[in-house]
């Protein structure tokens, strides 16, 4: 708080002086303030947790082998060039021993009719599924630990939910940019099986011609 000091009367003299006062100003009551509020937006402040995507990456394998995986409800990114190709399911090479139509390659981008709408489409089931739970955890019906382990289960159910899988490849041209924008869009659409995985010889033909 504020002080004034009393500077003192006449001169010795018999004459009469004015007296001037010096302020001083205590500072404790201040910093206490400071510190108090500090406090008091430490715990009351809610701290960010890191947001994570776990990738999916596939084993290696001994042998290399002579067909693609198998796969269901899939799609499969092809980055080049800052272009963007896919296909959907399985991939068949020219002339494949089991005698599919040869896979071609889609071309499609960013925007908003880009890959979030297919992946969003594809991925419909999930999706209603993370909103349902989203929706009692907002009635609270259960806690938070259980609304995040609900939500990894509705990712990886076959039967009710048959979720998108996607598998991501990149070629020599393919910027890191790419990738992760890719990434972002995988993570919007609540896809929960993602494998970046190594492209393979007719694939990048089919992106060679593509670029041509």
């Amino acid at each position: 708080m504020a002080e004034i000091a009393d500077g003192g009367g006449g001169d010795g003299k018999g004459k009469k002086r004015a007296k001037k006062g010096s302020t001083r100003v205590d500072m404790t009551p201040m910093v206490d303030l400071a510190f108090l509020l500090l406090t008091f937006f430490v715990l009351t402040s809610t701290f960010q947790k890191p947001k994570v995507m776990n990738l999916a990456y596939p084993a290696k394998e001994e042998k290399t082998p002579t067909d693609p995986p198998k796969i269901n409800n899939a799609i499969t990114f092809l980055l080049s060039k800052g272009r963007i190709f896919y296909y959907k399911g399985e991939f068949y090479p020219e002339g494949n021993s089991k005698g599919k139509p040869a896979t071609t390659l889609e071309e499609t981008n960013l925007g908003p009719d880009g890959v979030r709408k297919m992946l969003r489409e594809g991925n419909k089931g999930v999706i209603k599924a993370i909103f349902d739970i989203d929706q009692r955890f907002a009635r609270k019906e259960f806690a938070d630990s259980t609304r995040l382990r609900m939500i990894k289960e509705a990712k990886k159910d076959q039967d009710k939910n048959n979720p998108l899988s996607v598998l991501v490849k990149t070629d020599e041209k393919a910027l890191t940019r790419e990738f992760i924008d890719i990434i972002d869009e995988l993570y919007i659409a609540n896809i929960g099986m993602i494998a970046p995985v190594d492209l393979m010889k007719d694939e990048q033909k089919l992106i060679d011609e593509k670029l041509k």
